[in-house]
Order: structure tokens, then C-alpha cells, then sequence
């Protein structure tokens, strides 16, 4: 049994910079950094973080007050009035918001200051999407999920369609198919990141152009664009084995048999440390 690497895996840049912001932060004041929510959707590297001193509260009420408290927000973002929350308790606020998102909140506010229906294509209860909707300024907002929401959505004069950063390029497009029929005028803003769009490209390259047998995806449970990455996998057939570390492979062993050709992919909150474990793990069992 052979294996091959995705060409684009493992951390983009916003989940990166995130991460090393809190390093960052974490050895300069090691008692007193927190952010609200999982910092990325990795449960390997948030406890390699939390054994650094990095506490994960719930919500910003859970921060205890103290003059030497530090929040870093996640590369996911955070609504306004929870980033003004902070403020107001005199909270030191260090904004890691990833850049794509933090393009896609600014338009969010925009266009509802102009008078646009904003419809937020993506995960209700994913923390991108409930940030990206506390940044649109009235109540004239709504989320869909697919094609088939997107359907129910009633006329309205302008609308205004944001993508979450992880979503698949076709979706979006066959969702600003059906809006266009729902308004006079139709504003859509392809907020899809350039790193998600790679790691999806080069799934598809891995699966459709190499031959393999099946593909070993690494990845927290909860990502959502490690999740995108299993339905491109699965839309061509092809035999997945998701795992969130090396344990999984070996009570899995019995995938392995009969394929010749593995291939390896990593969603975009894997840290590299993770990804080279795992395929260390399926270079030895490649070998057996």
C-alpha cells in the first residue's frame, strides 16, 4: 500500500495566525488568556493550548474580573455586543479574528446600512455565522443552509447574500441562482476564502486525477470545512476514513485492507504536528 498527500492541508493562515497569537500571548502572561469558545476546531491542538494555560469560557460572562485578563478573540469572530461586553468590563481585547471572516462581517454591516435583506449562506449554529449576523445592524437578516432554504426565502426588494468562508463554491452558486428570482436586486458577495477553495481543489485533484482507494481525512469532529472536504471525498465515491488522531487508525486497521493507494488530506484547523503523526501512522501500517 502506497500514500499521497492533498497538496493544500492542514492550518490557512487565519487559524495559523490565531494560534500564534495565543502562543504569543500565553508566554508573555500565562495566567490570564482566554477566549470565548474553542479557538479552532481541533480538540488536539485546543489541549495542547489549555496545558500552555489558555482557559476556554463559555461565554464572556465566565471571564472573571482582573486587571491582567487578556481575551483573544478566535479566527472565527464574535458579535458586536459580545466584543463591546468586553470592552465595557475594561477587558483587554486582542481581535484574531480571521481577515476573510472579518471581510465578511464589515459587509454584513454595510449593506444592512443600506438597506439590504441579508442572507447569511451557511451553519446557524456554527460561531462564524452567528458572528457574521451580530454585525448586521437590524433584524433584516436570515440564514440558510442549502439550495432548499434558499427556496423558501419570500420577495424582498434588495437582497444581500454572504457566504460562511467555508462553504462550497457550487452551493453558493446555485444559491445565487435561486435568489436572483426572489428580488429586483441581488448583491452577492463571494466570501468563500482562497485557503478553503485550495483545500477543496486539492481533494478533488487527489480523488479524481490519482487513483486512490480511498482517502484518511484528519480533522476535528465539529469543522466545518473538514466537513465540506468529506462530502467532496464521498460525492466521487470514494471510501473515507475521517479521524481526529492517530488512535483512530489503529482501531480502523480494517479499512486499510485491500487498497493499494491512500490518499491524505487535513481540514483547515489540523496543525501540522497532528498531520505528521497520523501519516507517520499510515506510513507503518503502508509498510506491513
Amino acid at each position: 500500500m502506497k500514500i499521497i498527500m492533498a497538496k493544500h492541508a492542514g492550518f490557512c493562515f487565519g487559524v495559523k495566525r490565531a494560534v500564534d497569537a495565543i502562543e504569543n500571548a500565553l508566554k508573555k502572561n500565562s495566567g490570564s488568556i482566554w477566549t470565548i469558545g474553542l479557538p479552532i476546531h481541533n480538540p488536539q491542538e485546543v489541549a495542547r493550548l489549555e496545558a500552555m494555560g489558555l482557559h476556554v469560557a463559555n461565554d464572556e460572562s465566565e471571564i472573571p474580573f482582573s486587571p491582567n485578563a487578556e481575551v483573544l478573540i478566535r479566527a472565527h469572530g464574535e458579535p458586536l455586543d459580545v466584543i463591546e461586553k468586553l470592552k465595557a468590563r475594561n477587558i483587554k481585547v486582542h481581535d484574531m479574528t480571521c481577515p476573510f471572516v472579518k471581510k465578511a462581517q464589515d459587509m454584513a454591516a454595510d449593506l444592512s446600512k443600506k438597506n439590504y435583506y441579508v442572507i447569511l449562506l451557511g451553519d446557524k449554529n456554527h460561531p462564524e455565522i452567528k458572528g457574521i449576523l451580530g454585525h448586521v445592524l437590524n433584524e433584516n437578516k436570515e440564514v440558510v443552509a442549502n439550495e432548499d432554504e434558499a427556496e423558501k426565502i419570500t420577495r424582498h426588494s434588495k437582497i444581500a447574500l454572504i457566504s460562511q468562508t467555508t462553504q462550497r463554491e457550487e452551493k453558493f452558486a446555485n444559491v445565487v441562482g435561486i435568489l436572483s428570482r426572489k428580488c429586483s436586486e441581488l448583491h452577492a458577495c463571494n466570501t468563500i476564502c482562497k485557503a478553503t477553495a485550495e483545500r477543496q481543489d486539492a481533494v478533488k485533484e487527489l480523488v479524481k486525477n490519482n487513483g486512490v482507494d480511498g482517502v484518511v481525512l484528519i480533522g476535528g469532529r465539529e469543522s466545518a470545512n473538514t466537513g465540506k472536504l468529506k462530502d467532496i471525498i464521498k460525492s466521487q465515491n470514494i471510501d473515507v476514513l475521517w479521524v481526529e488522531d492517530e488512535n483512530e487508525i489503529e482501531s480502523n486497521l480494517n479499512w486499510f485492507k485491500n487498497k493499494n493507494l491512500i490518499g491524505i488530506a487535513a481540514g483547515a484547523s489540523t496543525p501540522a504536528w497532528l498531520i505528521d503523526k497520523i501519516k507517520l501512522q499510515v506510513g507503518v501500517r503502508s509498510e506491513e
